[in-house]
């Protein structure tokens, strides 16, 4: 298992646009992916349970992913949270 601590940093938070990117970002490894806010744990392939988690600017979340890419689909992920989901 592999996890990293990311911050939302672009303005809107996580809303349907970024959620979206997630998901099809995810769909391309075949590792379990999660996305861990709090106690709440979403599946990151599912475009509702992002939504749903209600990442506004700030919020901290944790990305997990299991499985044999997991290293590769965290610092994906990781990536596309540094690039504020290419917004700004």
């Amino acid at each position: 298992m592999t996890e990293k601590i990311v911050k939302v940093f672009n303005r809107a938070g996580i809303h349907a646009r970024p959620s979206a990117l997630l998901v099809q970002t995810t769909k391309n490894f075949a590792s379990n992916i999660y996305i861990q806010k709090g106690s709440d744990r979403i599946n990151a392939k599912s475009i509702m349970g992002i939504i749903t988690l209600g990442a506004a600017y700030g919020t901290e979340l944790k990305i997990i992913a299991e499985g044999e890419d997991e290293v590769v689909a965290v610092d994906t992920i990781v990536k596309l949270f540094e690039s504020k989901f290419e917004e700004e």
